[in-house]
């Protein structure tokens, strides 16, 4: 699988079928993991951590002990820099026939953060479990993703707009099968934060901002859903576009922030 079938089959796994994670599939995973690059050019520290050994807790996650997770540095665009990396990681897991998903939250984070050896000026934004899904979900999975609604995305009227904000994107756009695939991403409690504006062949992304997602040393989880989105656009044109930062100046509806530009090479 590749391109919209691989977004499309992929889905967040809450429930693994117990079998540890062969070393075989561990090595490529990190192997990936450390040749990966994301077009800020800011460098992220991976580790494989293991639940039993590192004494770590997982309430929301069946039966898996294998965890990737990250660390990054404290400082602009670290958190879309954060998410491009892991939404590449876990597409590539997907390809591989692993199960992943993304967790803030419901962990034990003081635990991880000491297994990362996390410094005072780094962050661990989010972790993931590695291994083989089960033929069928728990009923604590199934519930949660009833509760997110995880199987649906707001309509691309509400996400995509041709030149301004106040026109929405015609489905007969030559980068509708992009943005699609951008439609199709995840993100934190499926809040789908991202909005589009493509002008010639640069699609301009937003950030519609959420109560909430900003911590108070100014972290922004949202960011990192930005930074899955663009790895999506930037996925579907196999990584042959340029990243820049030029807020193109258009007028923005209210809690509407300008992420960053990607213009097809």
């Amino acid at each position: 699988m590749q391109g919209m079938e691989l977004v499309r089959h992929r889905r967040s796994v809450r429930t693994f079928d117990g079998r540890e994670l062969t070393k075989e599939d561990a090595e490529k995973i990190m192997g990936f993991a450390l040749s990966m690059e994301n077009p800020y050019g800011i460098q992220i520290e991976w580790k494989l951590l293991s639940l039993r050994e590192d004494g770590l807790t997982v309430p929301v996650i069946v039966e898996a002990d294998t965890y990737i997770a990250g660390k990054v540095k404290r400082q602009e665009h670290a958190e879309e820099a954060f998410g491009y990396a892991f939404e590449k990681l876990f597409l590539y897991a997907e390809s591989m026939g692993l199960g992943t998903t993304m967790i803030a939250g419901t962990m034990d984070r003081t635990a991880f953060e000491k297994a990362m050896q996390l410094e005072s000026d780094e962050v661990m934004p989010c972790v993931s479990p590695l291994g083989y899904p089960a033929q069928k979900m728990s009923l604590r999975e199934t519930m949660m993703r009833k509760g997110v609604k995880a199987d649906s995305r707001l309509d691309r009227k509400e996400l995509f707009f041709d030149g301004s904000f106040d026109r929405p994107l015609p489905e007969s756009s030559p980068c509708s099968e992009l943005l699609e695939m951008v439609r199709w991403a995840p993100s934190a409690v499926n809040k789908q934060p991202w909005r589009v504006v493509v002008i010639g062949t640069t699609a301009h992304f937003y950030e519609a901002k959420t109560k909430g997602y900003v911590d108070a040393t100014g972290w922004d989880l949202q960011k990192v859903d930005m930074g899955i989105a663009l790895y999506h656009y930037a996925y579907g044109l196999d990584e042959k576009v340029r990243l820049k930062i030029e807020d193109p100046g258009i007028r923005v509806p209210e809690g509407c922030q300008y992420i960053a530009s990607i213009e097809r090479l």
